[in-house]
């Protein structure tokens, strides 16, 4: 504010933090906000004006453009409290709350003091970063960022060739083989929700690489002068491509990621797997590599976003993504049961002296990762054809699977990120994993003839098997 030289800069910005402190205060945490079960409350518009007094709510429908009559209130308790907030709020003080954050929202691209000053927050006391990254690679940042798709098609061009699709096709099936074998082998699940659970897998849609269909960004209007007008032009756009979206059939050949991005997801609402071409890549994946290690790595994250379709949240969707209980109350508290163990494990991790992983906030994650591993493996043993895997490098098949696991998960993160990431972070930090999880797995024990005694030894009726 005092760089945008605003008057009694330093008393709006006490008015300011104050009044975030009360937002956030209404919110829930984190834990809640990814329940499913609390977060879908449907609501006429008629309704929550009704529910939550004090916002105009009609008004600002209207007057974004969406004239929508129906949606879904996330956080239900917090509405009526914002709303309140809102109309118990002054003109003036709105005025410096939105002044604050058009300023910090645009910050980087404002003159180098207000860039500095965001950097000195959000970078070096949230992050630990001594220093920004170089201009050319923040450049990149900006472009890939507003035209994600058209950067897509050339990375795609260039760096995906049509044999890894292939061979990422046949990974995706031997890991929905290897996952229906271990439905069928459950002992704590119903016959009738194994069949419910086998629909739910045989309707996964895999999408690798990148969308059939491209985005069209020709409406963009971009001047090569005015990088400040070309951020909100790109702004403008993503608003109408998603308004555009209101009332119509879902469009599911849409992606969520771009292709350059080294990441995946699993979609609940579609039950799809999504794989961009830019994960395709060493250390996840190599066409030419030896299958252990490709199972260990990208067959372990295929695995992973399967398993967040049988997750704590990701199992209350049927196989047409519809949230429907599926499950028979005495399936769901047997797997409750293993999913509690599981989060209790997770408590007691501590990257750091006095900040714990919550076992609750990453138990999707943490039940990915152990059903990842354990569906890749599976899947590895379906490949070999009954036939023994070679020993490479003084390495039999699984123990390559398991280092490899090991390594796509290396990294090394300064402790104030730490501590954020803990704090926003659904997935637990690296290390754990990979040693969260193996020490669940049996094989692993075998595989590295791993006993009591040992530092990750965990004796074999506290490991959880959920899968």
């Amino acid at each position: 504010l005092k760089l945008a030289n605003v008057a009694d800069a330093e008393a709006k910005a006490a008015t300011i933090f104050a009044l975030e402190t009360k937002i956030a205060k209404a919110h829930w945490d984190k834990v809640d906000n990814r329940n499913r079960d609390l977060t879908y409350n449907k609501m006429s518009l008629a309704e929550l004006e009704e529910f939550a007094p004090g916002y105009p709510w009609a008004l600002a429908n209207k007057t974004a453009g969406l004239n929508i009559n129906e949606m879904i209130v996330r956080q239900k308790s917090a509405f009526p409290v914002l709303a309140k907030i809102f109309a118990e709020t002054s003109v003036a003080d709105w005025q410096s709350y939105l002044t604050f954050h058009l300023l910090s929202g645009n910050s980087a691209n404002l003159p180098a003091a207000f860039d500095d000053e965001n950097f000195a927050f959000f970078g070096k006391t949230l992050r630990g970063q001594p220093q920004q990254r170089q201009r050319w690679k923040r450049a990149v940042g900006v472009v890939n960022g507003a035209l994600g798709e058209a950067i897509g098609q050339v990375y795609v061009e260039k760096h995906f060739p049509a044999e890894s699709k292939r061979k990422m096709d046949e990974l995706v099936e031997n890991l929905r083989t290897a996952l229906g074998q271990r439905i069928d082998g459950l002992e704590w699940m119903s016959a009738d929700t194994k069949v419910e659970a086998h629909a739910k897998l045989a309707a996964f849609t895999p999408k690798i690489g990148y969308p059939v269909k491209w985005k069209d960004y020709s409406s963009m209007q971009i001047d090569r002068n005015d990088l400040l007008g070309n951020t909100r032009a790109a702004q403008l756009w993503r608003w109408n491509d998603n308004i555009s979206k209101l009332g119509k059939p879902i469009d599911k050949t849409e992606w969520f990621m771009s292709p350059q991005t080294v990441n995946a997801y699993y979609n609940s609402t579609q039950n799809e797997i999504v794989f961009p071409a830019a994960i395709l890549q060493a250390p996840f994946f190599d066409p030419n590599a030896d299958p252990a290690v490709n199972y260990g790595a990208i067959g372990g994250v295929i695995g992973h976003e399967m398993g967040h379709g049988f997750d704590d949240q990701g199992s209350k969707s049927d196989g047409t993504g519809k949230l429907r209980n599926w499950w028979s109350e005495a399936d769901k508290t047997a797997f409750e049961a293993r999913t509690g163990a599981l989060g209790a494990q997770y408590d007691q991790f501590s990257p750091l002296e006095g900040h714990h992983v919550n076992g609750k906030f990453t138990m999707g994650e943490n039940i990915g990762d152990l059903g990842g591993l354990t569906f890749a493996l599976a899947a590895y043993r379906i490949s070999l054809n009954g036939k023994p895997a070679p020993v490479i490098d003084g390495f039999t098949g699984e123990q390559r699977l398991f280092l490899s696991w090991a390594q796509v998960w290396r990294g090394k993160n300064r402790d104030e990120a730490t501590i954020n990431r803990l704090k926003s972070d659904p997935h637990s930090p690296s290390q754990y994993r990979t040693n969260g999880v193996v020490r669940n797995m049996d094989e692993w024990y075998d595989a590295f003839d791993v006993k009591e005694g040992d530092a990750m030894y965990l004796p074999p009726e506290k490991r959880v098997r959920i899968w």
